[in-house]
């Protein structure tokens, strides 16, 4: 299934480029009975329907013409969603400068929930600024590292 999921993000990656979006992630999974392959796209000031309606289209011609999947799948294209925990390296690298919102197993520099801005992400470990400090996290010691949300902010 790793070589599936490298051709979608080679195939996507190109159509994403083309139409000026970001492949935030994918994955290939069985859910039910049904096999399900999930994209989630980003764009300049959001994903939207549109966005996701574009791309999937044609993603879907592409990605049919060479058959990689043989059985059958749905394919859903969606936006990475404003609660979503960031967890592969596409992911952190493609969010970094955003604010985030960090929870920690143990605290680190006497902090264990925050908000951080993401500068950098190297061998499973991001760099984060706050508090006018800049802070190297191991990803195993988060509970959970995701995008900074706060409503009519």
């Amino acid at each position: 299934m790793a070589g599936t999921i490298d051709k979608v993000f080679e195939i996507a990656d190109k159509i994403a480029e083309k139409l000026d979006y970001s492949v935030v992630d994918a994955e290939l999974k069985k859910e039910g009975k049904e096999k399900v392959l999930r994209i989630y796209i980003d764009a300049q000031g959001g994903a939207g329907l549109d966005e996701c309606e574009k791309f999937s289209r044609a993603f879907d011609e592409e990605f049919d013409k060479l058959d990689i999947i043989k059985e059958a799948y749905m394919l859903e294209v969606s936006s990475p969603g404003v609660d979503r925990v960031l967890k592969t390296e596409r992911e952190f690298k493609h969010y970094i400068g955003r604010k985030v919102e960090i929870k920690l197993y143990k605290a680190i520099e006497g902090m264990k929930e925050f908000s951080a801005v993401l500068m950098g992400y190297e061998d499973n470990t991001v760099r984060v600024t706050a508090e006018n400090k800049e802070i190297k996290i191991p990803v195993s010691q988060a509970v959970y590292i995701k995008l900074y949300f706060r409503m009519n902010e």
